[in-house]
């Protein structure tokens, strides 16, 4: 066996290629980078739009009604270098805040891992005496098994044990932190007041069920809003917007080809019959007024124009006909009702009765979502009873398992490119890829698997978050959500597993072909070798991906390139351009970086070479991603910290595949040595330590979660407990006898206290974080208008009106005459040019966009933080 190990190693050596494949990828990335931090630092200081929107857009600073903590309305992002991370928290949402502060758990993380791994393992592997050479060196595949050096696998197992258990400390503290995180929010006067806060989704309601009913079923129900089914009025509605749209369009088309005449006739390239000058007719040439098919290809052709007139005067009158209708509660049910609290106590009460079998009311009710807000609602999903629920949930993720089959084979071939070289040894025809020059190999098997490996996984994020609506989820949140989940597993599975098992089993094609016996050998020996690969991907995201992210390539092409060369066509479209800005995904952009750290975490007692450039790859993409939380990102989607804690979840995949793999690596060494016994049975013990440690971690959480959530929030908003306060909760008065401490203190935890200290210390309780939100959140929401509340949950096409058209001014006429005849034509309908000219050049311009004056917008919309 010692002999035919050492042959194999120097085979296997020979055809090492991890440190040019390493530098292959490192330097193209490396400029990259560079050249989009360069480009990043000079376009900033000219597009504010694309780099620091949230310096001068009015309407981003204003969605809590309150002032900026550091004076004006945005003097909080005017010094990047003094900002804290809580500023994104003020500013975002506690999903925002705790995304970035992900990044620097991973940098914890990876930095206690490289201070101490590398000074015990790096210099036991490189004496491992296995005759491995370049990046391998320090890996484990470098110890021979079959003589003394077998003792060295005590310094990965003790390692490890160390390590691992920091990972499941930390873990835990950031578990409990995001516990006490969110029910601080929660019970601030902030958090406490808003409508969402106090109103709970129930699904799979009897049609015959009355409203009287389900007040007198909790205590406390203030408003209930019942669902209907709209699929009548959304259908119209959306030919509405439709029409309004395409005939705003045409109108704006008009203007401009006119006034393109106009230009052209000043400048004596064309000459036009004299007409009448008052009304812009002058210059209208009628055979190329704005057309369109009613029919795709076999459609008639008509007047887009006057058809647009006539059909919304059609629809209109149908539309308000129709809203009434479901207004007024006569639209058909489907089983789903919204039902407000007046207060937060009252509206967690119902929670936690819906929750247990013995206290709920009604045994058909289901309670699917408290906090609920009516923007992440899906409208189509509230008629699914359970039983379709279900099956559409098994169709779905049968569905997800088939698609990660499937990706195995595309993915397999990255894996098998990544180590060309090694099947060059074992098939003739292969042998031109070893006259490649090394440069040119390292780029093959290093930066263009990674390249293709991130193009594939591209698309699974989209698949996954339509499977899950079709899935019958009621709130996008539950979507995002679940996209985690199946996105996360897609990863581990498909960017991890089978790309490091295809990159291990190429390795050693050639050997184990030659003697099948010692397979599991060579795969303990080369599985540590399919790390180079990943070292690659660390390099390629952690420099490309976060510089990328900073320059913001997409927004730059958008509104730079080519919003010079193709403006926009009307002012509506230039508002939404310049005013809307990106954000992120949890459901996408979470599992990529677990993942990586999962990664990290796996090869850390294997190969801890990964550690280093995980660190360095986290940092930067930590920089970029604050900076852009800063000044450019606006959050829509808020899971309250649901998607992180998912994550943090998620990350504990990296510490049982590091001790499985560990484990099988220990075991398979056993039948060389059975001194591997030793290192073999402390990694079992980590490995049911680890487990009995996640399941106590879930039911303490569970405790935690619902011990906080029970406490009334009033005795953690600085209100006395005596005397009258005009500022309570939802207004009411808080007094002396219902503001009693003791029955407001959180009931006791089941934690042991010296547990506490370590994953719920002082400076992570709700009192201490309760407290520094206070600069935040100790302002209660301004109560929503009587009219906006009533409308809440509503679904928007009941409540959705007519678009006001926006079109062009021009001093020729024709955008007054417009005006004009469509307000004549189409009652109601509200057409402006107001803000909107034409440039010297005959091309539409939006006076709001260097005022900084969104606000005075016509198709300005107020984001209603409910």
């Amino acid at each position: 066996m010692s002999s035919t190990g050492g042959q194999t190693g120097n085979a296997t050596n020979k055809s090492s290629n991890s440190l040019s494949g390493m530098i292959s990828t490192l330097i193209p990335a490396a400029l990259l980078a560079g050249a989009f931090v360069v480009a990043f630092i000079i376009a900033r200081k000219y597009f504010r739009r694309v780099y620091a929107p949230r310096t001068y857009l009015d309407h981003l600073g204003q969605q809590r009604q309150t002032p900026a903590p550091s004076g004006g309305l945005f003097g909080w992002i005017k010094d990047f270098k003094n900002l804290k991370d809580e500023y994104i928290l003020d500013h975002q949402s506690i999903d925002g805040y705790l995304f970035v502060r992900f990044f620097k758990v991973l940098i914890v993380i990876t930095l206690f891992g490289c201070l101490i791994t590398w000074p015990v393992l790096f210099p036991v592997n490189a004496t491992g005496g296995a005759g491995q050479q370049q990046l391998d060196l320090l890996s484990m595949s470098n110890i021979n098994t079959d003589g003394r050096n077998i003792n060295r696998y005590y310094a990965h197992a003790i390692v490890s044990f160390i390590f691992l258990g920091f990972i499941l400390v930390v873990v835990a503290r950031e578990s409990f932190f995001t516990v006490n995180l969110r029910q601080a929010y929660r019970r601030s006067p902030y958090g406490a007041s808003r409508l969402s806060s106090r109103t709970i989704l129930f699904t799979n309601v009897p049609t015959t069920l009355s409203q009287s009913a389900l007040f007198e079923m909790f205590t406390g129900v203030k408003h209930a809003w019942v669902a209907s089914n709209t699929k009548e009025l959304d259908k119209l509605v959306e030919d509405r917007d439709k029409t309004a749209l395409k005939l705003e369009t045409a109108e704006v088309q008009l203007s401009r080809d006119a006034n393109l005449n106009r230009i052209k006739a000043d400048k004596g390239k064309k000459h036009f019959v004299a007409g009448d000058v008052a009304d812009g007719t002058k210059w209208i040439d009628p055979k190329k007024r704005p057309t369109h098919k009613l029919k795709f290809l076999i459609g008639k052709k008509v007047d887009t124009i006057e058809y647009g007139r006539s059909h919304l005067a059609e629809l209109l009158p149908k539309i308000t006909q129709e809203q009434d209708k479901h207004w007024n509660g006569q639209g058909a049910l489907v089983g789903a009702v919204f039902l407000e609290f007046d207060t937060q106590r009252h509206a967690q009460d119902a929670w936690l009765m819906m929750q247990k079998k013995k206290t709920k009311p009604n045994s058909k009710l289901q309670a699917r979502q408290l906090g609920v807000m009516p923007q992440e609602v899906v409208w189509g999903n509230l008629r699914i009873k359970p039983a379709e629920h279900f099956v559409r949930w098994a169709a779905a993720t049968a569905f997800i398992c088939v698609m990660i089959i499937f990706f195995a084979v595309p993915v397999g071939f990255v894996g098998i490119i990544s180590n060309i070289n090694y099947l060059a040894d074992r098939f003739s025809w292969l042998e031109w890829i070893l006259k490649i020059p090394q440069v040119i190999l390292g780029v093959i098997t290093g930066l263009l698997p990674a390249v293709m490996l991130a193009v594939l996984m591209a698309l699974v994020p989209i698949f996954c978050r339509l499977v899950a609506k079709l899935a019958g989820y009621v709130t996008y949140s539950q979507i995002e959500l679940k996209t985690q989940s199946w996105y996360f597993a897609f990863q581990v599975v498909q960017v991890f597993l089978v790309a490091t098992l295809t990159s291990a089993v190429t390795s050693v094609i050639n050997d184990v072909l030659k003697n099948p016996g010692i397979v599991l050998k060579l795969l303990a020996r080369n599985l540590p070798k399919a790390s180079n690969f990943y070292i690659s991907y660390f390099i390629l995201l952690g420099l490309s991906s976060a510089a990328g992210t900073l320059l913001n390539i997409g927004g730059f092409v958008v509104v730079v390139l080519l919003g010079r060369v193709l403006p926009g066509k009307t002012p509506r479209k230039i508002f939404d351009k310049l005013t809307k800005l990106s954000a992120p995904s949890w459901g996408s952009e979470f599992p990529k970086w677990t993942n990586l750290g999962v990664i990290a975490i796996t090869y850390s007692g294997i190969a801890p070479l990964m550690l280093g450039f995980a660190l360095v790859g986290f940092s930067l993409i930590y920089v970029a991603f604050r900076y852009n939380f800063l000044y450019v990102y606006e959050t829509d989607l808020d899971t309250k910290g649901g998607a992180y804690q998912k994550a943090l979840r998620q990350l504990l995949t990296g510490v049982y595949l590091s001790e499985i793999c560990l484990i099988g690596l220990f075991a398979i060494a056993t039948a060389d040595n059975i001194q591997a016994v030793g290192p073999l049975a402390i990694m079992a013990l980590l490995l049911a330590l680890t487990i009995l440690f996640h399941v106590t971690l879930g039911a303490a959480l569970r405790h935690e979660e619902s011990r906080l959530a029970y406490t009334d929030p009033a005795a953690f908003n600085h209100l006395p407990t005596n005397g009258h306060h005009e500022d309570g909760l939802n207004g009411e008065k808080v007094t002396g006898e219902n503001s009693n401490t003791s029955e407001l203190t959180p009931r006791a935890s089941r934690m042991p206290a010296f547990l506490r200290k370590i994953f719920n210390p002082e400076r992570h309780s709700i009192h201490t974080l309760s407290a520094s939100l206070d600069q935040f959140y100790h302002s209660p929401q301004q109560p929503l208008p009587v009219e906006i509340q009533k409308r809440a949950f509503f679904n928007p096409s009941v409540t959705s009106p007519t678009p006001v058209l926006w079109i062009v001014r021009d001093d020729m006429g024709i955008s007054a005459r417009e005006i004009r005849d469509s307000n004549k034509a189409v009652p109601g309908l509200q057409m402006t040019d107001e803000q909107a000219t034409f440039n010297e050049k005959g091309k539409v311009y939006w006076h709001g966009v260097d005022d900084g004056k969104s606000r005075e917008a016509p198709v300005f919309d107020e984001r209603i933080v409910y």
